[in-house]
């Protein structure tokens, strides 16, 4: 199975790789989303630790079951031939409708087929308002690689 692009990656592989990465994660399907990685790859996730594409899709569903309507917006911050550096923010609500902007950057390393055999993931919550939300859904096609702001 092969996951394009494929490295080593140029920076237009590079942009399409972290689109196709966001695009996933909005479908909040966590088998959709688990096939992108390799059936041994290693996660750090905020302050957990998993190995493997079934725990993956675990984890994915325990997550999207809490980060009620998850919406996100992914931005490359740097590349290398099978590395890539992302920036991120989502927005989300708990079952208590309280709702959250997490703020954070990922590093991805691939294998030769494209898949993510590695990712490590630093992420901070912010309170917000229902007011304050700027992500509203997918990010529209016009929009793809539009920088998002910092705060």
């Amino acid at each position: 199975m092969t996951r394009p692009p494929l490295p080593p990656f140029t920076e237009a592989d590079a942009r399409a790789k972290v689109q196709a990465a966001e695009d996933a994660w909005n479908t909040r399907d966590p088998h959709k989303v688990s096939l992108a990685y390799t059936p041994d790859s290693v996660w750090r996730n905020r302050d957990r630790f998993l190995t493997g594409r079934d725990r993956i899709r675990d984890f994915l569903t325990d997550k999207w079951k809490r980060e009620l309507d998850y919406a996100l917006r992914k931005e490359l911050w740097a590349f290398g031939a099978d590395r890539i550096a992302v920036r991120f923010q989502y927005e989300w609500h708990d079952d208590r409708e309280r709702w959250w902007r997490s703020y954070g950057n990922e590093l991805w390393e691939f294998d030769a087929q494209g898949l993510m055999r590695r990712r490590e993931a630093s992420i901070n919550d912010v309170s917000i308002t229902a007011r304050e939300r700027r992500i509203l859904g997918p990010r529209p096609r016009d929009e793809h690689g539009v920088p998002f702001p910092l705060a």
